[in-house]
């Protein structure tokens, strides 16, 4: 069980403290053209119409997650979140998407500011398509190398996720991939995602030098969000602990590590593996059938859980932070109440506001 976390108290005279703020994040706000420089992070199921809508009339930055949609359905689900927010939102798309230059029209027509580009390194043709319409391109880097690349294929800003985020994540830690990337990336905002939680995090990634900051899991419960109420229950309850990575029993048959809280599912997934290679080894089954029938395991266990509430067998993805979570509230006084944290450490520690410049001396 997780222990409830106090929100921040109202800083008093903040008014210093919050111009300190703003200079940390003014490029971050600036290009996503919102008060603050928080995206939400686009999650499957949950990061719908709603709460997109909410997160941006919060003064936050809404980003809904198109996930397997098809044009017309996101289409209508950019409408749906236009009627609910004059604010500026962006959308997810995932790069294997069949339909990805399809989907990059619709943004196109109605007009999107901003496009993020995730599943995998995006092809150059996808994000000249979509600079082309005017928007805005967001990719994620999960490692130098391929934040210099994406850079250099003209991508406008770039997020940093570490391992400690929910749903699909890589090998490396937060604070690991932004000492890596963001000394060497000057050309672009970054923003810096997983494990995020509070306003002191937030404050950190901001005088590192990153822009604004990425994040999900801490939305999952808020009022908007259309989360079944048992899957806010189990986030509520979860310690960080309980969210873990699921687990690759054969290097033969990869399995793309996705953190999600234990539950019966994860284990049986672990005994499904077990089962599809004991039947390779014993030539009854095809290596890439073995490997399809690993794959497909998960079809529609996210859905299971967020929408009808199944989260002893379905796939109840969360990040370290979900031990943060501690109960449903408004998504305005979520957004708030980072602020405030951010504002009452910079107010304890004397703070003037200024990010890190990477190359000073000691820095």
């Amino acid at each position: 069980m997780s222990s409830a976390i106090a929100p921040a108290s109202p800083v008093p005279d903040a008014a210093p403290a919050r111009a300190g703020l703003d200079r940390l994040w003014r490029r971050g706000r600036a290009f996503l053209g919102t008060e603050l420089a928080v995206m939400g992070g686009a999650m499957t199921w949950v990061s719908e119409r709603h709460l997109v809508a909410a997160i941006s009339n919060g003064g936050g930055f809404g980003v809904l997650a198109s996930g397997s949609m098809n044009p017309d359905q996101l289409a209508a689900e950019i409408l749906g979140t236009k009627g609910l927010t004059a604010k500026p939102f962006g959308v997810n798309l995932i790069t294997m998407h069949p339909q990805l230059a399809e989907l990059i029209q619709v943004c196109a027509a109605h007009r999107i500011g901003h496009v993020v580009l995730a599943g995998g390194l995006p092809p150059a043709t996808a994000i000249q398509q979509i600079k082309a319409a005017g928007a805005k391109v967001i990719c994620f880097a999960p490692a130098l190398v391929l934040a210099k690349k994406l850079v250099r294929m003209g991508v406008d800003a770039l997020v940093i996720e570490g391992m400690e985020a929910g749903g699909h994540i890589g090998p490396v830690a937060t604070s690991v991939l932004t000492q890596e990337i963001l000394p060497h990336i000057a050309d672009v905002p970054i923003f810096i995602a997983g494990g995020i939680g509070r306003g002191e995090a937030i404050l950190a990634c901001l005088e590192m030098g990153a822009a604004g900051v990425q994040l999900g899991t801490r939305f999952v419960c808020a009022t908007e969000s259309i989360a079944h109420a048992r899957f806010k229950q189990a986030f509520i309850r979860a310690a960080a602990r309980d969210a873990v990575p699921s687990v690759q029993l054969d290097p033969r048959f990869p399995v793309i590590p996705v953190r999600a809280l234990a539950n019966e599912g994860s284990r049986r997934f672990v005994e499904v593996q077990r089962d599809i290679i004991d039947r390779f080894n014993r030539g009854e089954i095809a290596q890439k059938d073995a490997q399809l029938e690993i794959e497909h395991f998960w079809a529609g266990a996210l859905r299971r859980a967020v929408i009808e509430g199944d989260v002893e067998h379905g796939s109840v993805m969360a990040g370290q932070s979900v031990g943060m979570v501690t109960r449903e509230q408004p998504t305005a006084e979520i957004l708030t109440e980072l602020v405030d944290q951010a504002l009452a450490a910079m107010t304890a520690r004397g703070l003037a506001g200024r990010p890190v410049q990477w190359g000073e001396a000691g820095s």
